[in-house]
């Protein structure tokens, strides 16, 4: 299976800008654990939202100086996402890329092995296979983020490029 390139605002970032490392993690303000008169933990959320970097080193620069970095962008991952267990139906915590399905993973006995996966709703549904103990729903995010145009270095002794961007959901 071949993955998808990285976009962001339509841009596809090629491997000529370097091969993107990316970074996907909770944006930890939506959050808190709060403490009851009997010093009991209750954790509130307000809200969650997800934050990352992507960056490369290649050839030539990203590309990406064109971009409005005043309104939000669409960023298309691939950075996979995963969610897994004994049962066959997961919800999503993120929106699929619409040009690469989600795909299910069985474990049969030490191997994981493909399986159906169909989405409705961001919902997937699993098909279940003979001697499978655990099952994994896999896709790849997209997500609407407000972002920096990326710092950029060059290196005129080894002709590389060097950029990176920080980005939050939107």
């Amino acid at each position: 299976m071949s993955l998808p390139r990285i976009m962001l605002g339509g841009v596809e970032l090629v491997l000529h800008s370097g091969a993107p490392v990316e970074t996907l993690e909770p944006l930890g303000a939506g959050s808190n654990v709060l403490r009851m008169s009997d010093g009991a933990a209750v954790k509130q959320t307000h809200w969650t939202k997800m934050q990352g970097t992507i960056s490369g080193q290649g050839w030539m620069p990203p590309g990406l100086v064109g971009l409005d970095y005043s309104l939000p962008l669409e960023l298309r991952s691939t950075k996979v996402e995963a969610i897994g267990g004994a049962g066959l139906v997961y919800t999503l915590t993120s929106t699929p890329r619409p040009d690469f399905a989600p795909w299910g993973l069985a474990l049969v006995g030490r191997d994981w092995v493909p399986t159906t996966c169909s989405v409705d709703d961001g919902v997937a549904t699993l098909t279940a296979l003979a001697g499978a103990t655990q099952y994994r729903a896999c896709w790849l995010p997209v997500f609407s983020v407000f972002c920096e145009r990326p710092s950029e270095n060059q290196d005129s002794s080894g002709n590389t490029h060097s950029w990176q961007t920080t980005w939050q959901e939107a």
